[in-house]
This record gives structure tokens, C-alpha cells and sequence, in this order.
């Protein structure tokens, strides 16, 4: 039986009571990032749907794509920090849930969880790839931040304990193959993005079988 280290359970908590240093911290620009988000956005249709998870304060990646006429949708575990997507753009849908239960009853084009996902458990991160598969369009185009190899890390934020997790490269291979996606890139430790790592990948169209 695996036991979750107790700094993954205090996740949501600290990011609720730091939600405004996270704002001031994370800033409204685009950094690094934006090499990776503009890989994702040219596999999209134009005017796509996109779900973030782990949205923040839809600033900067959600605005970014709001601002390239996406309708974006985002999820995230802090309300002081959804209703600051909520102020910011009232106009899109924006929901106070935990990524790992999420059930939206539709599905999207893009799928994206930068800098959110890999603050989960190594089982909670393997229960997200059926949240993946329920709110996939055909063809949607995931993104998401990893750790470079299996195992966890605790960091720092303001003082108190910040955690991260990964699995090994294979079993994210092998669990995006079980939902039907491909890899179309994937960095670890990118120099060009703050050392991050990255997945990029994409839903394979099912082809009709031409027998009988």
C-alpha cells in the first residue's frame, strides 16, 4: 500500500493561503514558456477550446491564449485565485475543483497543465490520464510539466515545504499510449525553458477499418 507523503496533501492549502504572493511572484508576463505554448497552439484548430488545469490566476498563460482568440476554460483548487480569473475575464468559465475529480461533461481541443500537475502524488498523477481521456476531443493536443525521472522532491516556497513529484519517462510514454496519445516532443530539463520538462502530445484519430 502506498502512503502519500504528507506535503502532497498540504498542496492545495498552502496555494490558497499564498494565492496573492503567488500572483505577485508568477508575474503577468510570459517567460520561457512561450516556445512551448506556441508548439501546442499551432496543433489546435482555430478558435479551439482549451482547458487549463491548474489555471492560477489565468495570468500569464490564459490570458496569453485568450488573448489569441481561444476559449479557454480553467480549473483550479484556490477560490482567491479563480475569482481573480473571474474579475479579470468574466466572460469565460472558470471553476473552484481539484484536477484530479474534475468532471466538466464536455470535452476540449487543448488540454494543458503547466507547472500544476507534477505537484501531484505519483498515483494521483497516474488517475489523471483518465481525466485526460473523459475531457479529450479527437485530435486534442495535450501539454504538461513533469519531473526529468521517477521520484519526489520537496522544495520551498515562502518558507514552507513545496511539493513535487514524477514518474519515469517510460510509464508517461506508456500511460499516454493507454489513452490513445502520441508524443510529438518532449524535453527534459529544458535549457531553453527554466530547466523544465515537458510533454507535448496528441489524440490519434481512430481509423475506420475498411474490412467486411
Amino acid at each position: 500500500m502506498n502512503v502519500m507523503n504528507p506535503h502532497a496533501e498540504r498542496i492545495i492549502d498552502l496555494y490558497e493561503r499564498h494565492a496573492h504572493d503567488y500572483v505577485a511572484d508568477r508575474g503577468r508576463r510570459l517567460g520561457s514558456e512561450r516556445a512551448w505554448l506556441d508548439g501546442f497552439t499551432k496543433l489546435l484548430p482555430q478558435d479551439a477550446t482549451i482547458l487549463d488545469l491548474g489555471c492560477g490566476s489565468a495570468e500569464p498563460i490564459a490570458s496569453h491564449l485568450i488573448e489569441q482568440g481561444f476559449a479557454v476554460d480553467g480549473v483550479d483548487t484556490s477560490p482567491t485565485l479563480i475569482a481573480l480569473c473571474r474579475d479579470r475575464f468574466p466572460d469565460r468559465s472558470w471553476h473552484v475543483a481539484d484536477m484530479r475529480t474534475v468532471a466538466l461533461g464536455r470535452t476540449f481541443h487543448g488540454l494543458l497543465a503547466w507547472d500544476s500537475f507534477f505537484h501531484l502524488s505519483g498515483d494521483d498523477q497516474r488517475g489523471m490520464f483518465s481525466v485526460f481521456r473523459r475531457h479529450a476531443a479527437p485530435g486534442s493536443v495535450l501539454m504538461f510539466t513533469s519531473g526529468p525521472s521517477h521520484g519526489e522532491i520537496v522544495g520551498s516556497y515562502r518558507g514552507e515545504p513545496l511539493y513535487h513529484a514524477s514518474l519515469a519517462t517510460e510509464e508517461y510514454e506508456a500511460l499516454l499510449d493507454s489513452i490513445g496519445f502520441r508524443v510529438v516532443a518532449h524535453v527534459a530539463d529544458d535549457p531553453d525553458c527554466g530547466g523544465h520538462t515537458v510533454w507535448l502530445a496528441q489524440a490519434q484519430h481512430r481509423r475506420r477499418s475498411t474490412e467486411g
